[in-house]
């Protein structure tokens, strides 16, 4: 039982080791594989969401998942891989995005970059898990119009 309580400590010792110092590795492979898994379940789940944008270079849609939490102003999300990220810049681009979370959809706008070492907007629960994997930097962004939040999902589907 001790071996196995070792192993699970340094596998996510190795995770949060992965996060702090080789981000750009373990986005692409977040990408490639642990999005598509985690894109199931995100639009549900407190503290999950999937956004919406589209792509400034290819035009396409995509879908990602993040850690977002609602904030008076609107939606604060972590960036656990920068502010380089592929869909933040997108994000910053088109000035709008979709957010769907907990069942809902919310047309978002006016995207800013937030650094904040002391991460206080998020809930204490969270902030040592964002210190731990290095996230500094953060999205802000407004509900463009509380009349145009989408429907449910359920009625969406």
């Amino acid at each position: 039982m001790g071996v196995i309580i070792v192993l699970v400590l340094a596998l996510f010792a190795i995770g949060i080791l992965l996060m702090r110092f080789r981000k750009r590795q373990l986005a692409r492979f977040n990408f490639a594989v642990t999005n598509r898994i985690t894109s199931h379940f995100a639009g549900v789940l407190p503290g999950f969401g999937i956004l919406t944008h589209k792509g400034r270079k290819s035009g396409r849609q995509y879908r990602t998942p993040v850690n977002v939490f609602r904030v008076r102003e609107g939606f604060l999300i972590a960036l656990n891989y920068g502010s380089q990220s592929e869909w933040v810049q997108n994000v910053l681009a088109a000035g709008a995005c979709e957010l769907e979370t907990r069942g809902k959809t919310y047309r978002l706008a006016s995207p800013t970059i937030v650094h904040d070492p002391s991460r206080r907007r998020f809930p204490s629960f969270v902030r040592p898990i964002l210190f731990a994997v290095g996230a500094n930097e953060f999205m802000q962004l407004s509900i463009s119009d509380s009349r145009n939040q989408v429907k449910s999902t359920q009625e969406a589907a």
